[in-house]
């Protein structure tokens, strides 16, 4: 009823966690089963240990929240040696999200997660910015994220996801890219560049001044764009925007979504993805859908 099957992924629903809501998955094994998701995507990972932006780097705000985290985390090789082992017992595919700061970075890291049986996808973070082309970020640029897409390519036999950027003026252009240079998937949206001020301090509230805008109040962004890429590529999509509802999943799959991840709801409630999961096939039993692969862009 809920498997699916995205290039060589095989899930037992589309439920997914988001990058950078879920840790590296561990974490969660107390708090919900991890075998109810269809698969988790894991903290971003650059080739060292990364501490990450100063406090303030998280805010709330209306309908959602911002983020300046930095991509904290242990670096690819610390993950693979003492991370990955705590999930060996779990059933659950792995996907491990690439935030490399220049292309060799970025080849490093994927050549080593590209070894592991685990991981059985990688999704590649375009939003971070190429620091040897003075910060300018990959995925908002054509040709860097041509480049980037086409030398990844080379170097991994998993399942590429791209995930983009919804900070550019034309996210088809971006995806036709990433489809022509050899993704698989595309992944979308990262989060919308945001910020908040406190009125008291008369200063920003995130040390960073800017961050990502997740949650609730993008969802609409992210719908938007899914429906765009759906018409424009034809390589299977995963929706990402405000999805804390098994009726947010209907609409990123009505608009051409194979699969979602859910992100900022599991900071509101660790079991969401879990929750989400068993809500979309309840409503599959009661509407007697026997494939939700027919249901990917009926909207159109």
């Amino acid at each position: 009823m809920l498997k699916i099957k995205i290039h060589k992924l095989q899930l037992n629903n589309p439920i997914l966690t988001a990058s950078g809501t879920f840790g590296y998955a561990d974490e969660f094994k107390s708090l919900l089963d991890l075998e109810k998701l269809g698969g988790a995507v894991l903290k971003g990972l650059t080739l060292n240990p990364k501490k990450g932006n100063p406090p303030t780097r998280i805010a709330e705000t209306p309908c959602g929240m911002l983020n300046a985290v930095g991509l904290q985390n242990v670096g690819v090789h610390d993950f693979i040696e003492k991370k990955l082992p705590l999930l060996k017992n779990v059933k659950l595919p792995l996907i491990a999200n690439v935030a490399g700061e220049s292309e060799e970075e970025n080849i490093e890291i994927v050549r080593a997660l590209d070894n592991t049986e685990q991981i059985k996808a990688i999704e590649l973070n375009v939003s971070c910015p190429n620091v040897k082309q003075g910060g300018m970020i990959f995925g908002t640029n054509p040709n860097l994220l041509s480049r980037l897409v086409k030398v990844v390519r080379t170097h991994t036999k998993k399942t590429l996801i791209v995930k983009l950027s919804p900070n550019v003026t034309d996210i088809t252009e971006m995806g036709k890219i990433a489809e022509s240079e050899g993704a698989d998937v595309i992944s979308a949206i990262n989060t919308l560049l945001g910020m908040a001020i406190d009125v008291n301090k008369r200063k920003p509230v995130l040390s960073n001044v800017f961050g990502g805008l997740s949650g609730p109040a993008v969802k609409p962004v992210g719908l938007r764009v899914i429906w765009q890429l759906y018409e424009s590529v034809k390589i299977p999509l995963i929706g990402i925007g405000g999805i804390s509802s098994y009726k947010d999943v209907l609409e990123y799959i009505y608009a051409g979504a194979s699969a979602v991840q859910v992100g900022t709801a599991n900071f509101v409630n660790t079991r969401a993805a879990e929750e989400i999961a068993t809500d979309l096939e309840n409503y599959c039993k009661k509407n007697n859908i026997a494939n939700i692969n027919n249901l990917v862009g009926a909207a159109h």
